[in-house]
């Protein structure tokens, strides 16, 4: 399916223009707003998102026998059966893009309710149009941590953000350093928008609070075209563990560049993103045997739930893919909206707010390793328990924490 700049629509039926807002409740159909990157670098995000939002579309649409929100039965019982239709925009990864295509697929498309983004940039954004229309706004899988304390009522995150995310792997280097391994000073690297400046401040406070030294705190221009004179730097003070926060571009080009100094870390440990994504593996996964990455996801849990397994062969279907720790996020990111529409039985946006609200999922009806979906008064789920993967041979691996773990790390990297 060709995204256009303009929108798809897909799902039940593409029938006609919807009425005024305070009709919606009574239509057949549940328009949500689904807006990505569809062009420019980042735009195989978009195409791996859309395939995971339509999986979830199956999901809720179609009859399943999955443990999961609305999997049994066709459509929103609570809204007579009504199908949910999704409406995709391109933001281009631009937060202006962003903000223009928010309002237009709330004033002119009439969404009762927005999902995205990828760049967390971009969410600062979208979320604020959102929070002027009363629109509630599921945040799949940005993890700022400041995104969910900007006092929005309409702003809500099922998925960890990155202090929990970071908290996982300096629990991990806790435990490791209890085993024997020396792991003292630490390497930060990331880029300047709120994605790497949030997980940069993360993971100083941390190394401070834990009594890790950072030898080196790198901030790299966002789509540099080099970053010779930033490996240089890392070469030089040769810490530890090296903890990049990076998008897929930008991960390809530090690894190629590492390999063209010869700068062999003796550990990497990476705030997902671009060490997540296929396309990054596919450049220089022979680079990379033994990079730990954290996650939300991990296909072991099938093992334990059977349904995961069922579900990943979904999205594999359509995709060529399994799920990874971004379009796992994006699958329940809109069933959990889903959700709360059905019990909303409405879709006016107050009344989906206080839905999204009183929302407590038990996370055996997730496909994630987490406790339960139920947000705090920021909207942010604290019950997503992060995992630590680590590419092995080819795949991820469970490592860490040990009760999800199903091998032990291999430290240093091979």
């Amino acid at each position: 399916m060709n995204i256009t700049r303009r929108n798809v629509l897909l799902g039940a039926t593409a029938a006609a223009a919807l009425g005024p807002i305070a009709a919606r409740a009574q239509t057949s159909e549940v328009v949500i707003g689904v807006i990505y990157p569809f062009s420019g670098a980042s735009a195989q995000m978009g195409v791996d998102a859309q395939k995971s939002f339509e999986t979830a579309l199956d999901i809720i649409n179609k009859n399943h026998d999955f443990d999961l929100p609305l999997a049994r039965g066709e459509g929103l019982p609570g809204l007579g059966g009504a199908k949910f239709r999704l409406v995709f925009a391109d933001h281009q990864a631009d937060p202006q893009k962003g903000r223009a295509e928010t309002e237009r697929l709330i004033t002119q498309e009439k969404v009762c309710a927005v999902v995205g983004t990828y760049q967390s940039a971009v969410a600062v954004t979208v979320s604020q149009i959102c929070e002027r229309y009363q629109i509630p706004f599921i945040s799949a899988d940005n993890s700022s941590p400041s995104l969910h304390r900007r006092g929005l009522k309409f702003y809500f995150r099922a998925a960890p953000h990155d202090e929990m995310f970071s908290a996982a792997m300096f629990n991990f280097f806790d435990a490791m350093k209890k085993k024997g391994s020396k792991i003292e000073t630490l390497s930060l690297f990331h880029e300047d928008t709120i994605f790497g400046t949030d997980s940069a401040n993360t993971q100083l406070k941390l190394a401070s609070e834990r009594g890790y030294k950072i030898a080196t705190d790198i901030k790299y221009r966002s789509n540099s075209p080099s970053l010779s004179a930033e490996v240089q730097q890392l070469k030089t003070a040769n810490a530890d563990v090296l903890m990049p926060s990076s998008y897929t571009t930008d991960g390809i080009l530090l690894v190629k560049t590492m390999a063209e100094l010869g700068y062999k870390p003796n550990a990497i440990v990476a705030q997902d993103a671009g060490f997540s994504e296929k396309a990054l593996y596919d450049a220089v996964g022979d680079k990379l045997e033994g990079v730990i990455s954290r996650g939300s996801f991990s296909l072991d849990l099938a093992a334990k739930r059977p349904m995961v397994g069922k579900i990943n062969a979904m999205f594999k279907e359509k995709s060529g893919k399994d799920f990874n720790d971004l379009t796992s996020r994006q699958f329940m990111g809109l069933l959990v909206m889903a959700e709360a529409i059905n019990r909303a039985k409405s879709t006016d946006g107050e009344k989906i707010r206080a839905a999204l609200v009183a929302t407590d999922i038990p996370g055996e009806q997730t496909i994630m390793p987490w406790k339960r979906v139920k947000f705090d008064e920021m909207g942010q789920n604290n019950d997503a328990d992060p995992v630590l993967l680590q590419y092995i041979g080819g795949k991820f691996v469970t490592i860490f924490p040990p009760q999800a773990a199903i091998a032990e790390a291999v430290w240093p990297m091979k």
